[in-house]
């Protein structure tokens, strides 16, 4: 922090900031139970001068200064006032803001003012007499700029006074909310008289034009509303959309129609008016939290006006620098990169000081520490040189090689910012050399593994901190970004109950089921998912995946001797290739969840579907071997103690599996990979073919008596593929388009553009007949023929079965079949 002093990036200044007044400092975004990110809203108070005489209730506030305090952000639109609004139910005080006037709101508010310098005792809200907005209702008020030179507090039942002062400003001009509401008591003679409102208080006051919208007018709430067709201000949807409409738009293109400014566009004329505002008394400046924010002491935060020391975080060239490191980072997850994109653009000065708790002194004010999400943003720079510091106890507890006072800003300013050789150091230059050495090796850091909650604040001070101090050829390269994690898909929770520590997650699962699961509870910045089902399941697998291997190596004799020469070979060979490419991939992708699914469970099918294709020729000794060996090896970083008993029990290898590197591997055959999804998904399209034959065969008809009698052992398959485009009569295969394109769609949807090839990568025929007999150990055939669909003798060949060829045509890359008694 000395160094961002010392580059004017740190200065001290009285701001608002959230601050916890039972802990009795500022409260950051890690102090924080809920409201992470929020930041103080600024709104502008209107003083609006009660008139005397005051009611009753009230009598104890004669001779003061009494204002109804409304809170706004639209300061512009007050030429138009026609009343002010106040909760019927609810809870307001008058609370003195100095030795003259005094306030009427909410104690919320008050509270947030007490500790803004707005309160006669400091910090302390003190109120005068206890009011509510029935008390309120028909207060006569003299309000800043408005033509009405008296207006009235009127009820309305949609304030909510968790949001500025409860008191509310209404022009019905430019508010829907104001419009309807006022539209409201006007044609309800009832609802004027449940809230004892009169007459003259509400009917003489008609709406006053004050800003001209294009395509609104200078009556926009009244138009946007009959546009709606708004009937009452209770239609809150459609008040919240009408509200969006009229308020960017008026905004951004509205021109002012009255006062001193008119002429001028509303955002050019809202500061000047609001500045006016202020420095003539007639308001003030007002801030509270955006949204509710509790610390984690259980207090509920508010805005202060404090005088503290802030990073200029947002200054332009220093941002610039900050936007490029971020552009050069890899940050694995296009939502990560979005998130620093978003807090880049909107993060400003930052308090980085706090009075009282634990840290360190920012060094040049001691009255102060450096607040906990400021600090050791580039604590990783010190890690390369701790252990000269600390000589190998983390705690720094045994005899230094250094001590802390020969570590001067000189000496840090040699080793981590290209600094002068320290002459004025009494540490040996060739200690200072190795430490820079150290240094050197080990930056820029490659990867940072944090949570996603900190890209809004901790993760991006240390982009910019880093460019502050450091050179660019030291600017971080990486951060992995993770979300937060739910318990059987509800978050944690020691009040409720559902809750795991991981040590008890371990004693109840074991430490590899424990771990697999964690990986397989999801990647990226979503929150991760750790259900016990899966841990139970990874218990059962993995005991079950030993039992497998040890009823192997008990019958090794058996397994099929010499190199894989079978087609099953070949693709069982071709998995595992691709399993040990694809999980590489995954994991340094850092996608767990994908290395998990790609080297442990896509690897276990593939394994399962060699055993059940190799028929009776049996399985291949050495890929079974290299199978066990490559899964051990993939599944080690989650499964370390199942993968060491499998490498020394079991496959009886010599030292460690987590020192025996990473397996070896062919490039994929993507081809051969093609061609065997494409047979194992015609074996299962032809099987309910089958089924459906055969259960067809067994309805009777209109008789009684079965169609036919086709039985379920000694049949022949028919096999049919097509060959659309390339028949001699085209119009035969004609009507195949359309189911064709259907088909197309379905797959380009799941694979891409690839699905958009013209030709398989393979021949249909060919793979069919390779595997003639796993396709009839499979569905159970005494004798199998492929034919092509377009053959003259198709039909002949299907005998009585031509009509249902034709209703299930085969398409490219998608065969049909049908099955006649042998």
């Amino acid at each position: 922090m000395r160094k961002l002093k010392s580059m004017g990036k740190i200065v001290k200044d009285m701001r608002y900031t959230i601050y916890s007044p039972l802990d009795g400092q500022p409260c950051a975004d890690h102090d924080r139970a809920t409201g992470e990110g929020v930041q103080p809203q600024e709104y502008t108070i209107i003083k609006m001068e009660v008139v005397p005489p005051f009611p009753a209730k009230m009598g104890v506030l004669e001779g003061r200064n009494v204002f109804l305090a409304a809170a706004t952000l639209r300061p512009e639109t007050m030429y138009g006032q026609t009343n002010c609004w106040v909760l019927p139910d609810g809870k307001y005080g008058a609370f003195e803001i100095n030795d003259t006037e005094v306030f009427i709101l909410t104690e919320r508010a008050a509270l947030n003012l007490a500790y803004q310098k707005l309160s006669r005792v400091p910090e302390k809200p003190t109120c005068l007499v206890e009011l509510t907005g029935y008390d309120l209702i028909g207060l006569a008020v003299r309000s800043p700029l408005s033509f009405n030179e008296i207006i009235y507090a009127l009820p309305m039942l949609t304030i909510l006074t968790d949001k500025g002062t409860g008191i509310v400003t209404s022009v019905p001009s430019d508010a829907p909310d104001d419009y309807m509401a006022l539209n409201d008591l006007k044609a309800k003679p009832a609802f004027r008289a449940k809230f004892g409102v009169k007459d003259e208080w509400v009917l003489p006051f008609e709406i006053v034009p004050i800003i001209d919208i294009p395509e609104f007018g200078d009556r926009a709430a009244e138009k946007v509303c009959l546009d709606l067709k708004i009937k009452s201000q209770n239609e809150k949807d459609k008040l919240a959309e009408a509200k969006k409409l009229v308020y960017l738009r008026g905004f951004t293109e509205g021109i002012m129609t009255v006062g001193e400014y008119a002429g001028r566009k509303v955002q050019e004329a809202k500061p000047l008016i609001r500045t006016k505002l202020i420095e003539t008394g007639q308001a003030i400046i007002y801030s509270e939290p955006e949204k509710k924010v509790m610390s984690r002491s259980g207090d509920e935060c508010v805005v202060a006006l404090t005088d503290q020391w802030y990073i200029t975080y947002g200054e332009p060239e220093w941002k610039k620098l900050s936007e490029e490191c971020l552009s050069n980072m890899n940050l694995y997850s296009d939502e990560t990169r979005h998130g620093f994109e978003h807090t880049l653009g909107w993060l400003n000065q930052w308090a980085c000081s706090r009075s009282f708790g634990l840290g360190t002194r920012i060094p040049w004010d001691e009255e102060f520490l450096v607040e906990s999400l400021s600090d050791s943003t580039i604590y990783m720079a010190y890690y390369t040189v701790a252990h000269f510091l600390q000589n190998g106890d983390m705690y720094g507890k045994s005899a230094d090689l250094l001590n802390p006072a020969q570590m001067t800003d000189e000496v840090w300013e040699f080793l981590f910012c290209g600094g002068p050789h320290p002459k004025s150091s009494d540490i040996p230059s060739s200690v200072l050399y190795k430490m820079k050495q150290e240094f050197e090796y080990w930056y820029p850091f490659d990867l940072r593994v944090s949570g996603k909650d900190l890209i809004q604040n901790h993760l991006t001070f240390s982009i910019y901190n880093h460019t502050a101090i450091m050179s660019k050829d030291h600017w971080p390269r990486g951060f992995r970004c993770n979300g937060h994690i739910m318990l059987n898909s509800e978050k944690m929770s020691k009040s409720t109950g559902n809750f795991r520590t991981l040590r008890q997650a371990i004693e109840e699962f074991s430490a590899d089921a424990t771990r697999l699961s964690l990986a397989d509870a999801g990647d990226g910045v979503d929150d991760a998912n750790f259900v016990f089902e899966t841990a139970n399941t990874a218990i059962l697998r993995l005991t079950k995946e030993i039992a497998w291997m040890e009823e192997i190596l008990a019958a090794e004799s058996s397994l099929r001797t010499g190199p894989p020469s079978t087609y099953t070979d070949r693709v069982f060979e071709n998995e595992i290739n691709i399993a040990v490419k694809m999980t590489e991939k995954n994991y340094q992708d850092y996608m767990f969840r994908e290395a998990l699914k790609t080297g442990f469970y896509d690897l276990q099918t593939a394994r399962d579907e060699y055993r059940f294709s190799c028929g009776s020729g049996g399985m291949n000794r050495d890929l079974v071997w290299r199978f066990m060996d490559v899964q051990t090896r993939l599944i080690t970083p989650f499964c370390p103690h199942y993968a060491e008993f499998v490498w020394r029990e079991l496959l009886k290898k010599d030292g460690f599996v987590v020192k025996a590197g990473w397996p070896t591997a062919d490039s994929p055959d993507l081809k051969l990979k093609k061609a065997n999804k494409y047979l194992q998904d015609s074996i299962v399209l032809m099987r309910k073919l089958l089924n459906k034959q055969i259960l067809g065969s067994k309805k009777p008809n209109k008789k009684g008596a079965p169609v036919t009698a086709l039985p379920e052992d000694k049949l022949k398959g028919l096999i049919f593929k097509s060959t659309v485009g390339q028949a001699a009569d085209f119009k035969r295969t004609q009507k195949l388009c359309m189911p064709f394109l259907r088909f197309k769609k379905d797959e380009a949807i799941k694979i891409g553009a690839e699905a958009m090839d013209l030709k398989l990568p393979f021949g249909e025929i060919e793979v069919l007949n390779v595997n003639l007999d796993l396709i009839k150990r499979q569905l159970g055939l005494e004798e199998v023929e492929v034919l092509s669909f377009t053959d003259p003798d198709a039909e002949a060949k299907a005998g009585s079965l031509a009509s249902l060829l034709r209703q299930n045509a085969p398409a490219p890359g998608n065969p049909t079949a049908i099955f006649l008694p042998r």
